[in-house]
């Protein structure tokens, strides 16, 4: 099976601890913050813990409907989150999965949003390069909306 990663770092002047509790909250803040991208995030089974699956309804400024995933890890101690995406059109017809792995460093005065997804591909059909770049400057942008939004809402979190 081929694949293919993107990685996403950005850099926050906020502690690891924050950013990831504001980051723990995507399901609500993402569609406030980026609209175009995420119409709605709900829970179809579970408790929002690992094994939570999860359906994703995409906005008009992505070319995909919806994708489904499944939540793998929750680390609230070492600020780390990773999920799975298995079913949906955002899978292309050309990924049996995407792996999203996210995590919080802790840096001298801030931290560091660091996420790498892995398009885990069928056959050799892989994504282009211009899907790669948009889904990277889509994450990145969506990030800083959160971290905009936490800060707007302090008291929140």
């Amino acid at each position: 099976m081929t694949s293919v990663s993107i990685e996403i770092e950005v850099p926050s002047s906020f502690p690891a601890d924050k950013v990831f509790k504001v980051f723990s909250d995507f399901d609500n803040i993402a569609p406030k913050v980026n609209p175009d991208v995420f119409k709605s995030i709900e829970t179809i089974e579970g408790n929002g813990d690992v094994g939570t699956i999860k359906i994703f309804t995409f906005g008009d400024a992505v070319p995909f409907t919806s994708g489904k995933y499944k939540v793998d890890v929750i680390d609230t101690s070492n600020f780390s989150y990773s999920y799975t995406f298995f079913e949906g059109d955002s899978l292309m017809g050309i990924l049996d999965s995407i792996n999203h792995h996210i995590k919080v460093i802790p840096t001298n005065g801030g931290s560091i949003f660091k996420q790498t997804v892995i398009y885990n591909c069928k056959g050799n059909d892989k994504p282009s390069e211009d899907i790669l770049k948009a889904e990277k400057e889509i994450y990145e942008k969506t990030y800083k909306g959160i971290e905009a939004y936490g800060a707007a809402h302090p008291d929140a979190y």
